[in-house]
């Protein structure tokens, strides 16, 4: 199933002005259950660091974690890196013109990232999924990040976290739910693993998405891609099909942040450097 052209038609949509970028920000907000996840790791953090930070968004797409830690914090330094110039100038472009410096945007490889000691976090949201040299990126997130510093990632878990299940690897079987995604997803304990041998010297990983999540993405994300992948009409019908399902998403995604996972779909992981 192919993701980034959607993605692209709704860039499309929202980038009209800035106010409909804003509200398409707020929107993901609300229905991404990951969001919910990064925001509340996010407040945490502010609450443990009193001082002014220097952040990378590893990944950055369309910019809606670089604008909720900007808005907030104006004495925060954010770069934000993607293989997509067309995404970059569109960055830099919209935060120009809703006047937040504090948030710049450039391309880069993850793969051939090199900064060396510059960020105090690096957030990573969805993207260690779509890279095939991953201990390479987490080690060269763990050279650009400052002693003390810390790694926060979002990314499918090996529990379904790509939609895909044991007899899809059968011969026959069906593939990953999003095409781009190179790996099906992490254990807990292999995302670790890697982490340690970067050099992160102490790791948390926790899942997301369980039952409840689990089902809020499915109705958030899943049914609206199957019907847009088949044809670009159905966009027409798509807010009419949110706001139906729109009151049931938020429920099942506060359940899910609020609630501890033996198991789901997604996981957290952490990383601090220590000196």
């Amino acid at each position: 199933m192919q993701y980034d052209p959607i993605k692209r038609k709704l860039g499309a949509v929202f980038n009209r002005t800035p106010a409909f970028r804003k509200l398409f920000y707020r929107i993901l907000d609300l229905l991404l259950l990951r969001s919910w996840h990064i925001r509340k790791e996010l407040r945490q953090i502010e609450k443990e660091k009193t001082t002014p930070l220097s952040v990378l968004d590893a990944g950055s797409g369309f910019g809606q974690y670089d604008y909720y830690m900007a808005r907030r914090h104006k004495d925060w330094h954010i770069k934000g890196v993607d293989v997509k110039p067309e995404q970059i100038a569109d960055c830099n472009t919209f935060f120009d013109k809703i006047g937040l410096k504090n948030a710049r945007f450039a391309e880069a490889d993850l793969s051939a990232f090199d900064e060396k000691e510059t960020y105090d976090l690096v957030l990573c949201v969805d993207v260690m999924e779509h890279i095939e040299e991953d201990e390479r990126v987490l080690k060269n997130f763990c050279h650009a990040i400052k002693e003390g510093g810390m790694l926060l990632i979002s990314t499918p878990s090996d529990q379904g976290g790509s939609d895909v299940h044991r007899h899809d690897h059968e011969e026959g079987g069906e593939h990953s739910f999003i095409d781009e995604h190179v790996r099906d997803g992490y254990g807990i304990r292999e995302i670790a693993d890697k982490m340690k041998r970067a050099g992160f010297s102490k790791t948390e990983v926790y899942y997301q998405y369980g039952p409840a999540g689990k089902l809020g993405w499915k109705l958030s994300m899943k049914f609206p891609i199957i019907i847009l992948n088949t044809s670009y009409l159905f966009f027409i019908i798509l807010p009419f099909y949110y706001l139906l399902t729109f009151p049931f998403v938020l429920i099942l995604n506060y359940f899910d942040v609020k609630g501890n996972h033996t198991t789901g779909t997604g996981l957290i992981a952490k990383g601090w450097k220590r000196g």
